[in-house]
């Protein structure tokens, strides 16, 4: 299990990320995303501290977290497979193979495996229509998924 950074390495850790990036344009989302990378997700610790920094309200901070599924309140796994559920991938099948990685890894979408290793997110639209149904994991973006290719990445990430 991960450990999490005590409330004031967060605290100290946002501050410095606000202070470099809050004479941007728009700064909100940039900073989350800073935020996310740093800790691996945006802790409920630094929501005020980001308030505080953009002269926001902790509301308005909390509804952008919330809005946006690319950020998460708790650490993902050490992989993130996020599958696209989108449209055209699920006119080719995005749903049973879904249902196929669900059922290996144990998981739902937004869980993480007991181990740690793997977080399971949707996403709606990886840009990859024509070659439906896809994913992404750790960044990689895969195409054509079936059973046996769900098979391959799940063996792959529990290893």
């Amino acid at each position: 299990m991960t450990m999490q950074p005590a409330s004031t390495e967060i605290t100290s850790r946002t501050a410095a990320i606000i202070d470099e990036m809050k004479g941007l344009e728009g700064p909100l989302l940039p900073i989350l995303h800073s935020i996310q990378e740093e800790f691996g997700h945006v802790p409920k610790d630094a929501l005020p501290v980001i308030a505080d920094g953009l002269n926001l309200s902790r509301a308005e901070v909390h509804g952008v977290v919330s809005f946006y599924h690319d950020f998460r309140a708790k650490p993902a796994g050490r992989h993130v497979l996020k599958l696209c559920q989108a449209e055209a991938c699920q006119s080719m099948g995005s749903d049973a193979v879904a249902a196929k990685a669900k059922q290996l890894l144990g998981i739902d979408f937004h869980e993480t495996t007991r181990d740690g290793s793997v977080t399971l997110e949707p996403v709606y639209c990886l840009g990859l229509c024509a070659c439906s149904p896809s994913a992404m994991l750790d960044g990689e973006v895969i195409g054509r998924l079936d059973d046996e290719k769900i098979e391959e990445i799940v063996a792959e990430v529990r290893s």
